[in-house]
């Protein structure tokens, strides 16, 4: 394969956009700590924090914006594409605390069907309110937690059918 000819799918929150590599390396990305970066693009400077970081999955914090980010490499969009997704194989069972913190709300409810991307609850952790959203169409099973109360880290917060 020719890596300097490889394409991207990237989904930011609901909307997707397709890279290639030259486009990717383009970009200005500093690493000031293992979670604090500086991007500079188009003349522009934005500090981001990576909030949590699941495979090709991560959540950023921008500017005090929350950004789900979904990475797409070839081959994964050549194994959508033949119908054996990542999400469509791995099936999710359950929901963990992708850091210690407290509930502040919950947005589901126990037997509701939920789809990819949708919000289920949000989780203060330093100071910031972090969405955690689903990464595949789901049944809400049971919901271990109560809004106000403190979880910990890999702490399951929802079990999924």
């Amino acid at each position: 394969m020719d890596h300097k000819n490889e394409r991207f799918l990237v989904r930011v929150n609901n909307f997707e956009f397709k890279l290639d590599r030259e486009q990717v390396e383009a970009f200005d990305l500093l690493k000031r700590s293992p979670q604090q970066y500086n991007l500079i693009c188009n003349h522009r400077s934005a500090n981001a924090t990576l909030v949590h970081a699941d495979h090709k999955n991560l959540l950023v914090e921008l500017e005090g914006q929350h950004y789900s980010v979904a990475i797409k490499d070839e081959l994964d969009q050549e194994l959508d594409q033949l119908g054996f997704s990542s999400a469509a194989t791995k099936l999710i069972r359950e929901i963990k605390a992708p850091m210690p913190g407290l509930v502040l709300d919950i947005s589901v409810s126990e037997g509701q069907e939920v789809k990819e991307g949708e919000k289920l609850l949000i989780l203060e952790a330093m100071k910031m309110e972090n969405s955690i959203m689903i990464h595949g169409d789901a049944v809400i099973k049971k919901i271990l937690v109560k809004s106000g109360q403190a979880v910990d880290k890999g702490q399951v917060l929802i079990e999924l059918e």
